[in-house]
Parts: C-alpha cells; structure tokens; sequence
C-alpha cells in the first residue's frame, strides 16, 4: 500500500483534562497559546476537556474548538476517558484527526484503538507515572536512613506505577514529548520506550505581554501586609502535605531573624486544613497569609507582591508558568533540582535550586536573600532574559508541529518528512 504524503494541514485534537482556556499561570498555562497559535497557522485544533470557569459545553475562541465534557449533570471525572473516547469517535466520523495529543490519560482509549482509526497518537509524559518518581525523590533528606527510605519508595512507587498504568499506555504511543534531558534518559533507560519516538519540546508560557510589573502598595495592605515586609509567595494544589510542611519550617527559622518576613499561600487543595494546623503549630499565625483558589487573572498582582517566589513541587512534568512568569518579571525565584525547571535555572545566577526537603537550607538561602547578601537585582535581570530567550512562542509552535509530523511519519501511513538541509 503506498504510503500518503504527509499533510500540509493538520487536524489536532487535544486531551487534557484540565485544559485553561484563559490564564497563564495555571496547571497547563503553556496549552492555550499553542493551540491558538497552532489555528493561526491554519492547523485545526479541537480540544477534549472536563470543565471550564465560564460552565460551557462548547467554546470557540481564536479558531480553537473546545468541548468541556463535565459541563453535564450526573457526569463523573472517572468517566472522562470514556467520555473523550466517545466524543472522539462522534468527530472522527465527521472530519478525520491525523494525530491525537493527550496531555494525560484521558486518550488511553483512543490511543488503545489507534490502528483501526488511523490516528496517530501521541502523550505527554505528564501522562505516566514519572512525575511523581521526582517527587518523591525530593523529599530525600541528606542522611543514611533517609536515602534508603527513598530509594525504597520510589523503586516500589516506580514498579507499581509501570506495570499497573505506564507500560500499557507507553504500548498505545506512537510518540512522547517531554520537556528536559532527564524525562527522556528515564523513558529510554527505565520505561524502555525508544528514543526516537521522544520529542523534547520547552513547553512555557506566553509572554510577550508580561512587562515587569510595579509591586502595589494598595493590593499588600489589603492583604494585611506592614510597609517594610519582605515577601515570599509560593503557588500549591495542597495534594503534597510535605511540599508545603518542609517551606513552612523552613519559613519559620527565617521568620525569627526576619521579622518583617511573610509568607503567602495561594492554591486551595484536599489537605489545607493540616498544612494550616502546621502553621499554627510552628506559631506563624500572623506571618503566614492563606489566599485561597485565585484567579489565573490575579496571579501577576501576587507575583508583583514577592520578593521571592517559590515553588517546590516536584510533581510537575513540565515547566511550571508560576515559575515562569516570576521569571519573567524579575523575581528571585527557588524551585527544586529534582524538577525539570532545574534544566534552565543556573543556580545562583538566574535562580536557586534547593532539594524540598533540606530545610536548613533553604531557610539560609532566604536569610541571605532578605540580608542583602546576594545580588538579587542582576539575577532578576538575569532571569528575566533567560525566560524570553528560551520561552519564544513561535519556535515552541514550530518544534509541536515537527514532533506532530514526525509522530505521523513513524506510524507507517505517510512519507518520511523531508530532511531540512
């Protein structure tokens, strides 16, 4: 059978469970502006979701389709891949996909039928396991039982997770993307998928309108900030009590040197009551400031707050827009070396680096910070420059739309793409 030149025009379907179809700084802040960007060029794109803020079944913004499978009564999230399976095969029928993009798992389905729909398939690394692996081995402390401990766990969290999830979802792809260096060694040389379905794209965020923004005075004293407050704002799902428990002991050794130091909370989640208990426990009760959920469209105003931004998470297979965006506006940012921001911080030049669990120091490195013993304001700069270097929009579009074509070429249906000399 001859095989079909690749198209020139693709047709794009995306599954993604928490799909943000405003906002930056959210959990998938990077899939609005290149699936938007992917219809600017004449791509059709139609999205698979579970739930939108507006409450809509359907939104068609920026030539971006949008189907929001949750927005009916008696549905459940556990249903979701049945749902976007059936949904699927309703608009395959109707204009055949060329490729299938599943952020998570919600296209196992699809990606189990794959071959009798000529689809090609393809997920994102967020949709096994991996990413909770790194989270656990940032919780290792620098001791003997404590490495053990981990090593334990994580090689039974990686067992369990490989044979129960990974290795039947990574038998239905065609191609994976991830985001770092790491995500690929560890699929190639532990889940033993091959290198050349890989494709490594630095998924970002949006920010040609993110100009460095003046800190409010008016928005801290709503707040109930004092005048003189040297601030850290984090970001968290409140899923990971010890994430959050190591920051709060770490904020409280700085707290006794800093006075004026605050700390601010955003994020709602299913353990907030216990991290608050922690931090009434360690006695921060006036210097710890819980938000709540906050809008995607606040987010910049909190991040204009900080003078530092942190976030620990490990959990994330991408790059986590929170940090980003700080880094975009010139913050002093902190974010774990077992997570994939590590692959473009320079520790100590752009940002810090901090293994979750070494309290001891990360609460030095914030003393130094609020002591003036760094120089915060070059590596602001030096931030800042880094995040609109590496994060270009039209690059990020043209890298998806290579590892698309490239995803087709290895089914077997179409022609190889042509090598660019």
């Amino acid at each position: 059978m001859a095989k079909l030149p690749l198209p020139e025009k693709l047709n794009i379907c995306l599954v993604c469970q928490k799909f943000p179809i405003l906002g930056r700084a959210s959990d998938h802040g990077f899939l609005w502006p290149i699936a938007r960007r992917l219809a600017l060029a004449g791509h059709r794109v139609t999205v698979l979701s579970w739930k939108n803020p507006q409450g809509k079944r359907e939104i068609i913004q920026d030539e971006v389709m949008a189907f929001f499978l949750g927005e009916y009564a008696y549905r459940k999230i556990e249903q979701f891949p049945e749902l976007v399976k059936n949904k699927f095969l309703s608009l395959h029928s109707e204009n055949p996909f060329h490729i299938v993009h599943s952020i998570d798992r919600g296209g196992y389905l699809i990606g189990k039928k794959r071959r009798a729909l000529k689809v090609a398939m393809a997920y994102d690394v967020e949709a096994t396991g991996m990413s909770k692996i790194f989270s656990l081995m940032g919780m290792a402390q620098e001791t003997l039982g404590s490495l053990i401990r981990t090593a334990v766990l994580v090689g039974s969290q990686f067992l369990i997770s490989y044979y129960r999830n990974d290795r039947p979802l990574l038998k239905t792809a065609d191609s994976v993307f991830v985001t770092s260096p790491q995500q690929q060694f560890a699929l190639e040389r532990y889940y033993l998928f091959p290198e050349m379905k890989t494709h490594r794209v630095p998924y970002g965020i949006e920010i040609t309108d993110l100009s460095p923004r003046e800190k409010s005075d008016e928005f801290g004293e709503k707040l109930g900030l004092p005048s003189n407050a040297q601030t850290i704002v984090t970001i968290s799902d409140m899923t990971e009590r010890g994430e959050m428990v190591n920051l709060l002991r770490a904020f409280e050794k700085v707290a006794i040197k800093k006075p004026a130091s605050r700390l601010i909370i955003l994020g709602h989640g299913p353990l907030k009551k216990e991290i608050e208990f922690e931090m009434l426990s360690l006695a921060l009760g006036s210097r710890v400031i819980f938000t709540g959920a906050v809008p995607n469209t606040s987010l910049p105003d909190y991040i204009a707050l900080a003078d530092v931004f942190i976030n620990l998470s490990s959990r994330t297979s991408g790059f986590e827009p929170s940090l980003l965006e700080a880094m975009a506006q010139k913050k002093v940012i902190i974010g774990s070396e077992v997570s994939p921001i590590s692959t473009i911080v320079d520790d100590g030049r752009d940002g810090f680096l901090v293994r979750p669990a070494d309290v001891n120091s990360l609460s030095t490195l914030l003393v130094q910070i609020f002591s003036g013993e760094l120089p915060v304001s070059e590596i602001g700069e030096n931030a800042r420059n880094k995040t609109l270097n590496l994060f270009d929009m039209n690059k990020m579009v043209k890298q998806t739309i290579e590892a698309y074509l490239q995803t087709l070429s290895s089914t077997g249906w179409y022609k190889k793409p042509k090598r660019k000399k």
